[in-house]
């Protein structure tokens, strides 16, 4: 008897609209929005908001969230810059005076909630509907609770339960396991205050009801909540950082990989490093290769050194630095970093960054960092989620909602994020320290066209996994001509050798993690080429979670895929 798929899962096909995202609930509740007449951003939003309810571990409202906008109407891409900023009282000064190993995994790393005023920036400018109406899946489930499964079930019994999460996650004595159910009451009492202030000033119109709504979050009662929870536990985040703090809507940066066109946000995170890999693989004939080789695992695995080289020494606030930008992302600037991938040799470290400043006619700086990335054997968690979504209009949204349980505040049920963790010590690095910075982030959504018109949204969770995997899924469906699920289910790899992103002073030189289902003589031939090699379980939660839609503009179909490595679903008609 023949196969009818060749994947664990069907992909999910549609002519009408679609959304795949991290979990199954928040799919579920992006598409009754859809169903019920909202746009992609109004289930996008929904979506999100649920994944910080069903993904507590990974997502939370006060957190980040990075978003990208495709309007059909204007047929124009935006950006919302979904990442807070460090506290107008954190300095690398004081991080040296205050603690012995540099930022502390700890209250103090907190910057400033973005995920709030992200969400709400989206509806307000982009959407149709109010933030009743998308915050009431999440309402619903806070109060109704959901069965604990999945990575969460997995991960609880290895987390650190605070005293504050000990009543969200201990009953009766216990910790919470797989089957039982979690309700987050606290967050959806925040929630309906909320709603209360967005249905008193309903009638001075939707967009005006919605900035009261986020006033009352950053300069209101919940920012005084806030600043006090911050003073009673040694934290550095005040009212005034909340109430100077917005996010931005900005345009995206833009490259090409062949006849397709690559949309990132902006070099605040590390978004424009998926370009760059891009560019460096353009100019090998990747087409040729035999998929999951070692020579095509090779290939990429070098240019992503390079490139991640350049995000190292590179890529941080543009408010803040002068990230060369135009250069790193030349086509010239490529082809000659190209040259140094070898065929017959991995690199043994990071390789040293090249020089994009001579390709904006601008000189390099000189400058060396005083912090140096050492050897490590460190786990790779991480946290985040994700969430895409077309409607019957022809939008796309993106997101990266991302923190897990920083700084939980239980009168609020809110985490508040904890993103200077990736920041640096060293005041010549790109993402350090300083007041009203934003830490590099590694959540980084993406959009894929082709003749000027929507073809891939994508996206993952997973730190510095995120772009190798977003990688190899766009060259799985370019290149190898695989659908949106086939290409997410085949046999994923991830290099470690640079500096990681949630241990800043710490890599793994050479090392490159490979699912166990990749071929065994290609494994072998990698070691010879000179890769460290440490197996994962074949569909390693470690990998990745992505989730993708395809859109035929031809046809008119829309294909999602979701990743069976995480908790991810996509559904559509």
């Amino acid at each position: 008897m023949s196969k009818v798929f060749t994947t664990q899962r069907p992909p999910v096909r549609g002519t009408n609209h679609m959304i795949s995202s991290g979990h199954y609930l928040a799919s579920a509740a992006g598409y009754k929005i859809l169903e019920n007449g909202g746009n992609a951003i109004d289930a996008g939003v929904a979506a999100g908001i649920v994944l910080g309810i069903t993904l507590p571990h990974w997502v939370s409202f006060g957190g980040v969230a990075p978003i990208m906008i495709y309007s059909s109407k204007s047929n124009e891409i935006s950006t919302i810059s979904g990442v807070g900023k460090w506290p107008e009282l954190a300095s690398i000064e004081y991080f040296k005076s205050n603690s012995e190993n540099g930022i502390p995994s700890t209250i103090e790393r907190a910057v400033t909630p973005a995920a709030c005023d992200s969400w709400l920036t989206a509806i307000e400018n982009f959407g149709t509907m109010s933030f009743e109406e998308v915050v009431t899946p999440a309402l619903e489930i806070c109060n109704k609770g959901f069965v604990i499964q999945g990575t969460l079930a997995h991960l609880l019994p290895n987390m650190e339960i605070t005293p504050e999460l000990s009543k969200l996650l201990i009953k009766n004595g216990k910790l919470l396991k797989e089957g039982e159910i979690l309700t987050q009451k606290q967050l959806g009492k925040t929630f309906g205050r909320l709603i209360e202030i967005e249905r008193k000033y309903k009638n001075e119109g939707r967009v005006k009801a919605i900035r009261k709504t986020r006033d009352y979050f950053y300069k209101g009662e919940i920012a005084k909540e806030i600043d006090e929870f911050f003073k009673k536990h040694g934290g550095l985040l005040s009212k005034i950082d909340l109430e100077k703090f917005s996010v931005q809507i900005e345009k995206p940066e833009i490259g090409t990989y062949k006849e397709y066109s690559i949309a990132t946000c902006g070099a605040w995170c590390q978004g424009p490093i998926f370009i760059e890999v891009l560019n460096l693989l353009e100019n090998k004939n990747i087409k040729n290769m035999e998929h999951n080789s070692a020579n095509y695992i090779h290939t990429l695995v070098e240019a992503i050194k390079l490139a991640f080289s350049d995000r190292h020494f590179y890529l941080g606030d543009p408010n803040f630095v002068n990230v060369p930008l135009k250069g790193m992302l030349s086509k010239e600037y490529a082809k000659e970093r190209s040259k140094l991938i070898n065929n017959n040799s991995a690199f043994a470290e990071m390789p040293q960054p090249g020089n994009p400043f001579k390709y904006q006619d601008e000189q390099n700086p000189d400058f060396i960092l005083s912090e140096t990335p050492q050897p490590s054997k460190n786990l790779h968690e991480g946290d985040t989620s994700y969430v895409a979504v077309v409607d019957k209009w022809g939008n796309a949204f993106s997101a990266t909602p991302s923190d897990a349980y920083n700084n939980y505040i239980p009168e609020l049920g809110l985490s508040i994020s904890g993103r200077g963790s990736q920041s640096w010590m060293d005041p010549i690095h790109p993402s350090s320290i300083e007041p009203g910075k934003r830490p590099r982030l590694t959540p980084n959504p993406a959009m894929i066209f082709k003749n000027n018109k929507p073809f891939l949204i994508l996206g993952t969770p997973g730190l510095d996994v995120q772009i190798q995997a977003m990688t190899q899924l766009f060259l799985n469906i370019i290149e190898f001509g695989m659908n949106p699920q086939e290409a997410i289910e085949a046999p994923r790899f991830a290099s470690y050798s640079f500096p990681l992103t949630s241990m800043i002073n710490n890599y793994e030189p050479g090392v490159l993690s490979c699912e166990n289902d990749i071929k065994e003589n290609v494994i072998n031939n990698l070691s010879t080429l000179g890769h460290k090699i440490k197996l994962w379980d074949q569909k390693s939660y470690l990998a990745g979670g992505l989730c993708a839609i395809q859109i035929n503009n031809e046809l008119k179909t829309l294909t999602a895929g979701a990743d069976p490595r995480r908790d991810a679903y996509a559904i559509g008609r």
